[in-house]
């Protein structure tokens, strides 16, 4: 009798291997390597050459408009880019209670309204602990079903029985299926299983919203081909300790990608944020140093975040820098451009900067602010609390141009802001907002000057 043959599966990056390892070559993981069975190949005769198929011109397909369903709640549907796309596969991950089964039972409650059916599976609770929960967020609906399977197959069956509008699956990494050996998420069955359920949603139509667990590190667990193979990719985001919970939309196929919804944790569930900006800065201090506030294009929002900065001097040779919110090497450079073209002598001095609530920001747009943050704090001197500040900062001090510099001013118009600082590149299409005053800076000198 043959040997089975066997590979080993990085279960981190996906990496094979037919022999194993004690650290993965590709993602330099330890003790990430999992045994698989090599499925033997399929036959198939009169494959390739002899199919129908024609290629089609490009200019002679003719365009269909896309089904979509609104959710019922407003954060959502922009964060979709209009509401859920019929026969589509949305990925859905985020820190464990950070509030994906919430939503989801949310979601199923407002689809449950509009006469539309859905099957609820859930591999991780059973039918009565999910009772619970949608006691407790009012949800109860005669158009809702639970399933507790985690059997790909049986829930394949079940979805032909009953035909739902709507799939929710959670999760996918407790999904399996029999043709694979491994156990369930592994790399195999997490690919194997989300192909099966993309034939569901392509051939028949149905909507289908996955959960995917997190790794540590914060990314979805499994293969990148998880990512790859499914329409649109949702991360929650924020502090669970926090009150407030970010949706970012970091793939979409049917709408822009980096669009976020804002929502609020209460005991009733999940609660949309319609003003962020006034809802983030509802507990900004007023007078102190070290505080100020810019503004972050997120997808198609304006958003206004505070920055704030601590610099305290060390009797130590090397002063700690720590940053939370944003990019800690963009900081550092920062804080080198202020020493070396503001003369700001930091290098006896500790600086820990910090975006208040929990919010990440990656936009070069915010190193103005955390530049006259890191000042504000050097020099003891308060900047003033109706100000606004953003723009891009360079190595040899220049403060560079940002995009949709009308739109962040509209924003700091709206919620009564009277100065707002800006590269000297976006004076003029600043200038355009009436109601505020905007000055133009075009080094951190002269930043520095204007807002201190």
């Amino acid at each position: 009798m043959a040997k089975a043959k066997t590979k080993y599966v990085c279960r981190s990056c996906g990496y094979e291997t037919v022999k194993w390892l004690g650290r993965c070559p590709d993602c330099g993981s330890f003790n990430t390597f999992d045994e698989e069975m090599i499925a033997s190949p399929v036959k198939v005769r009169g494959a390739g050459i002899q199919s129908s198929l024609k290629p089609q011109r490009l200019n002679e397909i003719k365009p269909i408009s896309e089904g979509r369903t609104t959710t019922g709640m407003g954060e959502l549907d922009r964060v979709l880019g209009g509401g859920l796309v019929e026969g589509s596969l949305t990925l859905i991950g985020g820190d464990p209670g950070i509030g994906k089964s919430t939503l989801l039972l949310q979601i199923c409650s407002e689809l449950s309204r509009q006469g539309k059916s859905v099957l609820y599976v859930s591999g991780e609770e059973s039918p009565h602990q999910i009772k619970l929960r949608a006691d407790r967020l009012g949800v109860d609906s005669e158009n809702i079903k639970i399933l507790s399977e985690t059997n790909i197959t049986q829930i394949d069956n079940v979805i032909m029985n009953e035909a739902p509008d709507f799939l929710i699956i959670d999760s996918i990494q407790t999904m399996y299926t029999e043709e694979a050996s491994s156990a369930p998420g592994s790399v195999t069955q997490v690919r194997e299983t989300t192909a099966k359920l993309m034939n569901v949603s392509k051939v028949r139509g149905i909507s289908v919203i996955i959960v995917g667990h997190v790794t540590k590190e914060g990314s979805i667990a499994g293969p990148r081909v998880l990512e790859h193979m499914v329409d649109t990719v949702l991360y929650f985001e924020g502090d669970k300790t926090a009150a407030y919970r970010i949706l970012r939309a970091v793939k979409n196929r049917f709408g822009g990608t980096n669009e976020i919804g804002v929502f609020e944790m209460t005991s009733e569930g999940l609660k949309e944020i319609l003003n962020p900006s006034a809802y983030i800065l509802s507990d900004r201090p007023v007078g102190v140093p070290g505080s100020v506030v810019t503004c972050s294009i997120e997808g198609t929002r304006p958003l206004l975040i505070e920055v704030q900065a601590l610099v305290s001097y060390t009797s130590f040779n090397m002063p700690r820098r720590m940053s939370t919110g944003t990019d800690f090497n963009r900081t550092a450079i920062i804080i080198a451009v202020l020493e070396k073209r503001a003369g700001l002598q930091l290098s006896s001095y500790d600086s820990y900067i910090n975006l208040t609530g929990g919010i990440r920001v990656t936009e070069p747009s915010i190193d103005a602010a955390i530049a006259a943050a890191i000042a504000s704090s050097y020099r003891n001197m308060p900047i003033s609390e109706d100000m606004l500040i953003f723009g891009e900062i360079g190595l040899t001090g220049e403060l560079r141009a940002v995009t949709e510099a009308k739109k962040r001013v509209q924003e700091a118009q709206k919620m009564g802001f009277k100065t707002c600082i800006v590269p000297k590149a976006n004076l003029k299409e600043a200038q355009s907002v009436g109601g505020i005053k905007v000055i133009g800076a075009q080094s951190v000198e002269e930043l520095l000057e204007k807002a201190l």
